[in-house]
């Protein structure tokens, strides 16, 4: 029998890792994770009915990279990369094409009007989060359009102490790294700085990035409640040969975001927020003038939010919400839009039972009136395992580009619907103790208008277009084990099969590019005292191509106050594209030390 080499490397890791055990220890238990996004309220992983990872962007901080690094983690989210260094990638969720996933921070849209591509250009760094929190299937009724296939929370970090932190590295193909971590902590106030920049000259010509976000993050305790002041930016330039087509082309993006939440007392919130984005595009780099695109754009939104309990463990939230964005272009034109929303959610418990419904509601400029409901549940099979099950809609209005972008291999459609989906998934989670939890999810996707861009043959210029009868099923398992304190392992594997009857013969540059496999391994152990240690694997498979595996590898200490670190990405030097016509990098190195100042305790 024939053994496929990704699929061999995959057992060959995992059976180092296995091998590396320890003495056993009393690690904290998985069941207790805090979980804010799909539920109006912070619930703990055993008592959320969805879908949900969440990923502790504090915990090994020097073993990932970037966010999109992070985000690899999960078998059912789908990285889409063009730009290195965290510059530019797309995000998949169970197949969802890269326009129907919501990015938040602090719960709060970040999403791009002009084009989902600048999704993950997010202007607070790493390490001034404290979780990346992934929402699978829809989810509208809670934060309205976008969300048909997942949502992405981006939440930030609380001081826990008053301390310092600098961080400079280097590596493969001119990498460069600075960072910087300031916080103080006092007795009803807190203060969090950030700051990074990265920059490479690239690995292949035109493939070059500059790097720089910054945030500043203030928290302070009234009479009221707590209050909270997000403001951050960040500015990226990189070389974007074949991003958008056989053009070796250049671009430039800056974001702008400012955020503010207010407790009014135990059941009251309100929070508001902007975005503001401006992208330069140059088509050909070694001939600017040729073809230049120049966009801005921005969007403010505000919330208030009340709950009610319902005896002792049941509640009811409601809340109204209001949106606002436009974009000055001159290529887009000048548009504008608002929409306001107002929604009910009901989590109701009784014994083993959990059941929440909502139901959204949203008026939206240009004539749309658009109602999303969900419904999940579960049923504890005795103290280990919970059954769930969930539906809910989702839909997306179309961006700018979508509407009105033109460029010679391009073209949007100003008569495009809003696309949207009806999600269904069931399942069952398995809490084996306090160190072991396994999750097994099988979802279908019925969705409606979805949006795309199609051409009859390479010759022609990609229209956009409303598809219909996509289809989508699949099955998303993950396990978790915490040997010890010292030790995780974990395994995570989607299969995805999808309906490309719906294409009608049409060639598709986005909504085709999921994995029908996709697999994840996960190893962090604790070798030598204070030294950790990381190993991740990856298998993906697409549509009718061959199945190819990437091993990243890392190993930092985390004791005292000097921290080395060396980080190795791609380390089996497999050549692969995340979309194609877009090489990604072979095998890289990077390291560096980081320096932490620390306000002791007494």
């Amino acid at each position: 029998m024939k053994i496929n080499p990704s699929f061999a490397l995959f057992a060959a890791v995992l059976s180092i890792s296995c091998a590396a055990q320890q003495t056993s220890s009393n690690p904290p238990a998985i069941s207790s994770t805090v979980v804010i996004v799909g539920s109006p309220q912070a619930v703990t992983l055993g008592e959320s009915n969805r879908s949900v990872v969440v990923m502790a962007t504090q915990q090994h901080p020097r073993t990932f990279q970037t966010v999109e690094d992070r985000l690899r983690t999960d078998s059912s989210t789908y990285i889409e990369q063009r730009g290195a260094g965290g510059a530019q990638a797309d995000i998949s969720i169970r197949g969802s094409s890269f326009e129907q996933t919501l990015a938040l921070i602090n719960g709060l849209r970040i999403n791009d009007a002009q084009t989902a591509h600048h999704n993950l250009d997010l202007p607070v760094p790493m390490d001034g989060m404290s979780s990346i929190e992934v929402l699978h299937g829809a989810g509208s009724t809670l934060y309205g359009s976008d969300a048909i296939g997942g949502v992405i929370d981006f939440v930030t970090a609380a001081p826990e102490t008053t301390s310092l932190r600098f961080r400079s590295g280097v590596g493969s193909f001119g990498a460069n790294d600075q960072a910087f971590t300031g916080s103080v902590l006092g007795k009803r106030w807190s203060e969090l700085v950030s700051g990074e920049r990265n920059f490479s000259t690239g690995f292949i010509s035109d493939r070059d990035y500059r790097n720089e976000n910054g945030s500043s993050e203030t928290r302070w305790k009234t009479a009221a409640g707590e209050s909270d002041i997000l403001l951050a930016g960040s500015d990226r330039a990189f070389g974007a040969d074949q991003f958008y087509g056989n053009f070796n082309s250049w671009e430039r993006t800056k974001g702008w975001f400012a955020s503010m939440r207010q407790e009014l007392g135990d059941k009251t919130s309100a929070a508001f927020g902007y975005r503001r984005h401006s992208d330069i595009f140059i088509l050909l780099r070694n001939d600017p003038a040729f073809y230049k695109n120049q966009h801005i754009d921005q969007s403010w939104q505000g919330a208030v939010r009340r709950n009610e309990h319902l005896g002792a463990k049941s509640s009811l939230f409601y809340g109204l919400e209001g949106d606002d964005d436009s974009i000055e272009s001159n290529n887009l034109g000048k548009h504008a839009r608002n929409w306001g929303a107002s929604y009910l959610d009901a989590d109701l418990q009784w014994k083993k039972v959990s059941l929440t419904a909502g139901l959204r509601q949203e008026i939206i400029s240009g004539g749309y009136n658009v109602t999303s409901p969900t419904l999940a549940g579960s049923y504890w099979l005795g103290s280990e395992v919970k059954v769930r099950a969930a539906m809910g809609y989702g839909f997306r209005l179309p961006t700018y580009t979508d509407l009105y972008y033109s460029d010679p291999s391009t073209i949007g459609n100003p008569n495009l619907k809003p696309e949207s989906a009806w999600n269904y998934e069931a399942g069952a989670d398995w809490f084996a103790g306090a160190a072991s939890y396994m999750s097994v999810t099988g979802f279908y996707s019925r969705q409606h208008d979805t949006i795309d861009y199609v051409r009859p043959n390479p010759n022609s210029q990609w229209q956009a277009s409303n598809l219909t009868n996509l289809r989508y099923a699949g099955m998303e398992t993950a396990w978790t084990w915490q040997p010890t304190h010292k030790q995780q392992i974990r395994l995570a594997w989607t299969f995805l099969s999808g309906a490309q009857q719906a294409l009608n013969g049409l060639q598709s540059e986005y909504v085709f590019n999921y994995p029908v496999n996709n697999a994840r391994f996960e190893w962090t152990a604790e070798p030598v005292r204070g030294y950790v240690l990381h190993n991740r694997v990856g298998i993906a498979q697409h549509y009718q191509k061959d199945a190819y595996p990437v091993w990243d590898a890392a190993i930092a200490r985390e004791r005292g106050r000097i921290h080395p670190y060396l980080q190795m990405s791609n380390v089996s030097n497999t050549g692969y594209q995340e979309i194609e016509g877009v090489p990604m990098p072979g095998r890289s190195f990077s390291g560096g030390v980081e320096i932490l100042l620390k306000k002791e305790t007494r």
